[in-house]
């Protein structure tokens, strides 16, 4: 390049000056027509974004307050709604009670004790004993006869007594039983609608029971076919065993068709608060914590309220109307589903809370994500690095097959192959 002279230089210099001077001005108009009100008054220039007042901090409050209050009563319309309204959840919660030892011993127990009340075996055996005496027998086979009465009568007791519990531990019970789940349930809504003819009823004085009719029509069967003739002799039964008395189940039948109208809506209604006051929040990050936090200690609360309402069930319904190991069992499985639901939403409320936390603005979250993409970006140029090295493979070696660099030629001078 040609080297310049003192006045080319100088031109050159006052070249640049005038477009410098140029560029200023130029600029400066542009600043001055953005500050410039427009047509309508407004300045051209944006306005700056003015942060939310405190009336949206107690709105967001709010919202998150209902919503989490909502969220117990949520579950719970949505569990009555499933067993009410959904046939496969109803059997399912209750068909497993067949196979529950204490479920079929108190079976057994109502079913042999409702056969017995209708027939007096003690009467039917002394008339067959009398009938025998009758015959002519001497003084000391009569006295016989009678002393046998009572042991024949505690006999065919024993012999109707494991032949119900036998039917009642088989896979034919549990069949009958799911069976008799399935085509009955529509008479669970009818016995909270106060049908008459609904196998599970519920009286005004809120105790609650089983018409034990179709169970005791399938022993008959099964006694008969067993050889136990006096078993055809049992008449159709419509008793009815009661299994619970609450007030509280009166109050439960009001509210039924209520929990059937909210029960498919309320979660939603319930998440939509929830979502609707993080929204409006100031700080929407702390606002989606303290949310998620609030739902989780709701849950923790509807789970240990399942827990007290356990002990509450058991000491009302035992012992008066049943043994105290199969309303501990009715009672599991009957809220399995609220505790397990309450338990999963819980947990899915830490996990948010605490995703939301560290993807937060705030002083340990962000260290932590500086320090992660500190070393993330040390292993790319670590990579970049070891990967450019002249000669190096993808196993460390050089190209010449050796990792200790260019190899000595026999001339003593090194050789980069």
């Amino acid at each position: 390049m040609a080297q310049l002279t003192k006045a080319q230089l100088e031109q050159l210099v006052e070249q640049l000056r005038s477009e410098n001077t140029g560029l200023r001005d130029e600029l400066q108009n542009v600043s001055v027509q953005a500050a410039v009100p427009d047509a309508t008054g407004s300045a051209s220039s944006p306005k700056p974004h003015k942060p939310r007042g405190r009336g949206w901090t107690v709105l967001a409050t709010a919202l998150i307050l209902i919503g989490t209050l909502l969220a117990p009563v949520a579950i719970v319309a949505n569990w009555a709604k499933l067993q009410l309204a959904d046939t496969t959840t109803f059997v399912d919660t209750f068909a497993p009670l067949a196979k529950d030892p204490a479920v079929q011993s108190y079976v057994t127990t109502e079913v042999v004790a409702a056969i017995d009340n209708h027939i007096d075996i003690d009467k039917l055996t002394s008339d067959v004993f009398d009938s025998i005496a009758g015959l002519g027998l001497g003084p000391a086979a009569t006295t016989a006869l009678n002393s046998f009465k009572g042991v024949a009568a505690n006999g065919i007791r024993s012999v109707m007594t494991n032949a119900v519990s036998a039917f009642v531990q088989s896979d034919a019970f549990a069949e009958v039983w799911r069976q008799a789940l399935t085509t009955s349930h529509n008479q669970l809504i009818a016995a909270m609608q106060n049908d008459p003819n609904a196998a599970l009823t519920i009286n005004g004085n809120g105790e609650v029971g089983i018409a034990l009719g179709p169970i005791i029509d399938q022993v008959k069967q099964v006694l008969v076919s067993k050889g136990v003739t006096f078993a055809a002799n049992i008449p159709e039964i419509n008793q009815t065993i009661v299994i619970a008395q609450s007030d509280s189940v009166v109050q439960a039948q009001l509210g039924y068709n209520l929990a059937i109208a909210v029960g498919a809506w309320l979660p939603w209604i319930a998440l939509l608060f929830l979502v609707a006051g993080v929204l409006v929040a100031r700080r929407r990050s702390l606002a989606l914590i303290w949310a998620a936090v609030a739902l989780a200690l709701a849950m923790f609360l509807t789970v240990a309220g399942v827990g007290v309402g356990h002990l509450i069930f058991i000491g009302a319904v035992s012992p008066a109307y049943i043994p105290s190991d199969v309303a501990d069992t009715l009672y599991t499985h009957i809220l399995a589903l609220v505790s397990s639901s309450a338990t999963s939403i819980a947990i899915l409320a830490i996990v948010i809370a605490v995703v939301a936390w560290l993807a937060g603005p705030y002083r340990f979250p962000r260290a932590a994500r500086a320090l992660a993409g500190s070393g993330a970006a040390w292993l790319r140029v670590r990579r970049r690095t070891a990967g450019s090295r002249p000669g190096a493979s993808a196993n460390g070696s050089t190209s010449c097959g050796t990792p200790f660099g260019p190899r000595l030629r026999s001339s003593g001078r090194p050789s980069f192959c």
